[in-house]
């Protein structure tokens, strides 16, 4: 588990190996996910998740309870999230860039959408839903990101979230 880091910019929170370590099957059946095409899903993944948690309302009211010279007049105005600056829970960052990645953008290449016993399908559906609950479980930890960037996390810098439960029927 290592994040895939090029001139000292974390690119990926995980590399070709973590994937093939999550689903040996898939890369035995499918000789088409080489490297490349792992890693590119991976970066997107990241990008990906990236993008999620700047969008969240606990970024926003994170970002502007630790930066409080900043002035904000609209969400587009609060800075991306830095991820050099995630010091905690890396594992976790890991496993959710490989689940996101194998749901969005690995399995999709090879699942058959036409068959309903394909089973490629089914674990698409259960690396989304893994995805969601780890992206969850992050957001409502807020105990990982390095906001000062001293190399340590104080607890200034943690801000547990939450998430308003909805009800789905």
């Amino acid at each position: 588990m290592a994040f895939i880091i090029e001139s000292d910019v974390t690119i990926s929170f995980a590399e070709y190996a973590d994937v093939v370590s999550q689903d040996r099957r898939l890369f035995d059946s499918n000789e088409g996910l080489t490297d490349d095409v792992v890693e590119t899903a991976l970066i997107r993944a990241t990008e990906r998740i990236l993008s999620r948690i700047r969008s969240t309302d606990w970024w926003r009211n994170y970002y502007m309870k630790q930066d409080t010279s900043l002035s904000i007049n609209s969400v587009a105005d609060i800075p991306s999230v830095d991820p050099d600056k995630i010091k905690s829970r890396t594992a976790d960052f890991t496993e959710l860039c490989v689940s996101t990645a194998l749901a969005e953008y690995v399995l999709p290449q090879v699942a058959d959408f036409g068959s309903d016993t394909d089973t490629d399908n089914a674990k698409r559906g259960y690396y989304q839903a893994r995805a969601e609950r780890l992206f969850d479980e992050l957001v409502t930890a807020g105990d990982w990101y390095d906001f000062d960037d001293d190399g340590t996390i104080q607890s200034d810098e943690k801000d547990p979230g939450y998430f308003n439960l909805r009800r789905v029927r």
